[in-house]
């Protein structure tokens, strides 16, 4: 793609987003009521039942294993609860309870602008369900959200954060709004190099990523399934590709569906902040592990940022 055509890609993509989230975007909120649902783990293969549950102002996220009996069975959502980043974005407690996969399920509640709730989940991963984070959304648009009395708090970027890894890199920089960009490259003819440019809030997310579903190659899986992992993963809930081959009957729901499933995952990951941002974030040849390394990059330099809240009359105005 060219610069020029790059730059046209971006500039529809902001007219698409608003600038500073709107309306009931200054107050925080939380699901109206239970969303349950149930599914397969990705990479455990185990049958999984979720409940997300109203949390009250300021809780945050947190998941509870309502399988493990003894202990602290509760794993708060932060950047530094995060243990692990292969394959997928793994939380964690003190006592070595986990919650794996939890990033689609993060990106749609961020999406949705949901502050605070409690998902009680009876085994160690969130089910993958379709790959994407379509299925979450419209599980959370079923419960409904509410609105709490206390004013929605925002990570403000003020200075650039950079992480980096041989030629893969992912930076956080200053922005008026919440813009997220990703760039990919695979020797495969199947993807080859890829960039998407968006202005993200509630409605580009549900029309840009939402839909767009995790992906891997064959080898890796049977790798994988080799040693114990991707024993929940097939075509009905993952893009997987055979040298220059798309192997699934449907084919793709989109030409450049994997790096908008790459830039869902980013929003998912950010959001372990526990807060959304007011910025861009730039992902090239990035996962989950210098998705990660930002955040906690960001974190540890806190004249990079500010807490800002949105006042409701400002919010109206926009």
């Amino acid at each position: 793609m060219t610069s020029e055509a790059k730059g046209g890609q971006r500039s529809a993509a902001r007219k698409k987003g608003s600038q500073v989230p709107a309306s009931s975007a200054s107050f925080q909120h939380t699901v109206a009521g239970p969303a349950i649902f149930a599914g397969v783990g990705l990479h455990t293969g185990a049958h999984v039942r979720v409940a997300i549950r109203p949390a009250a102002a300021n809780s945050g996220i947190s998941f509870v294993r309502t399988d493990v009996r003894r202990g602290d069975n509760v794993v708060r959502v932060a950047p530094e609860t995060v243990v692990q980043t292969r394959l997928g974005t793994v939380i964690g407690n003190d006592e070595g309870v986990t919650v794996s996969t939890i990033e689609h399920l993060m990106a749609a509640m961020a999406a949705l602008g949901i502050d605070n709730a409690t998902v009680e989940v009876d085994g160690p991963e969130v089910p993958i369900v379709d790959g994407s984070a379509e299925p979450f959304i419209q599980i959370l648009d079923r419960a409904g959200k509410r609105r709490q009395e206390a004013l929605r708090r925002y990570i403000e970027i003020l200075e650039p954060i950079e992480a980096i890894e041989d030629d893969k890199r992912a930076t956080l920089t200053p922005s008026d709004q919440f813009e997220v960009a990703f760039e990919i490259a695979f020797p495969s003819r199947a993807i080859g190099r890829q960039r998407v440019d968006l202005v993200v809030d509630e409605e580009s997310f549900r029309e840009e990523l939402a839909d767009c579903r995790t992906f891997g190659f064959l080898h890796e899986v049977e790798a994988l399934r080799a040693i114990g992992l991707a024993r929940g993963g097939s075509m009905e809930n993952a893009v997987v590709i055979d040298g220059d081959r798309v192997l699934n009957p449907e084919g793709l729901r989109r030409p450049d569906e994997f790096v908008r499933h790459k830039a869902l995952d980013a929003v998912g990951d950010l959001y372990v902040l526990g807060l959304p941002i007011i910025g861009r974030f730039e992902g090239i040849l990035a996962g989950h592990g210098l998705n990660n390394a930002v955040v906690r990059a960001l974190m540890a330099n806190p004249r990079a940022w500010r807490i800002r809240t949105l006042e409701p009359a400002l919010a109206r105005a926009v």
